[in-house]
């Protein structure tokens, strides 16, 4: 399939007819069917079946669906890079960051930075650790911001900061919280558990099994804003990274950091053979010193 029809295709499995499709490209409908037969015989097989008037995709097509999106997002991107070459504008950072990273310190760096470079776009979106190298490989992401770097893959990283474990918790369970907390003060309370995985699943584990801590897990949540939102609605205490806890602030929720301290790296993670650019290297110094800040 050429580029061609592979817009063509998209355009017909989202819209489900011809003539919507013609519409979205703005095209002529029998040249959207003249481009569809003919990748359809470019590839063997057919890709629609008639229905009451609309085309409904074969198996065949659902298969390819994925990765023609693919494709059509790397073309966008390369019109718009175009685009921007054309009107004069800088470079494209294309940044992926962990959730809790995404609810804070990733939006004010991105602020604080386009006060200062406006020729700069970004491309932004959120990870979890098992998609890092895949997202890096296949090029959606240029640099992975994360608590972890990927052990025996082709990946360089830098360390632009530090994180810590805090416990989150409403103010009326926990009443004049001192400064920090003992895994064992939790005990007697309901626990929300993040799923023993990742770095910080496994840096938590290992700590309540060095202490001989069982908490009362009542719940259990892959996700830390997840966790703190069971959190505010009353379903028991999290322990979360630092960066969750200054994004859930708010009246009635209140975090503690640990008690011996629980740190952890924050690291920007890349491709060897595709380092970061000199406006990327200068946005990581940025996300850097808001890290620091919180």
């Amino acid at each position: 399939m050429n580029l061609r029809q592979i817009e063509v295709f998209h355009a017909v499995y989202l819209h489900g007819t011809v003539s919507a499709a013609a519409r979205s490209l703005g095209v002529s409908q029998p040249s959207v069917t003249k481009v569809l037969r003919h990748a359809e015989k470019s590839i063997g097989m057919p890709l629609f079946e008639r229905a009451k008037g609309r085309l409904i995709p074969t198996q065949e097509a659902r298969a390819l669906f994925d990765e023609v999106t693919e494709i059509q997002e790397r073309v966008r991107s390369l019109r718009h890079a175009c685009h921007n070459m054309r009107q004069g504008r800088g470079s494209l950072l294309r940044i992926s960051a962990l959730p809790s990273l995404g609810l804070g310190a990733l939006p004010d760096a991105v602020a604080r930075f386009m006060g200062g470079h406006e020729d700069i776009l970004f491309d932004l979106q959120t990870l979890h650790h098992d998609e890092m190298v895949r997202k890096l490989y296949e090029q959606e992401t240029d640099i992975a911001i994360s608590f972890e770097v990927p052990p025996a893959a082709p990946v360089a990283h830098q360390v632009i900061g530090e994180g810590e474990l805090v416990v989150l918790f409403r103010e009326e369970d926990i009443p004049n919280a001192p400064s920090r907390l003992h895994l064992n003060e939790l005990c007697d309370h309901k626990f929300i558990s993040p799923v023993q995985s990742g770095p910080i699943g496994q840096m938590l584990a290992s700590e309540l099994g060095r202490l001989d801590v069982v908490l009362d897990e009542v719940v259990s949540a892959r996700t830390y804003y997840v966790a703190a939102a069971l959190v505010r609605a009353g379903v028991g205490m999290a322990i979360v990274d630092n960066f969750t806890a200054a994004a859930w602030s708010e009246p009635g929720l209140a975090s503690r950091p640990l008690q011996p301290a629980l740190t952890f790296d924050i690291n920007a993670v890349y491709l060897q053979d595709r380092p970061p650019s000199r406006a990327a290297a200068d946005f990581l110094q940025m996300l850097s010193e808001v890290i620091e800040e919180l």
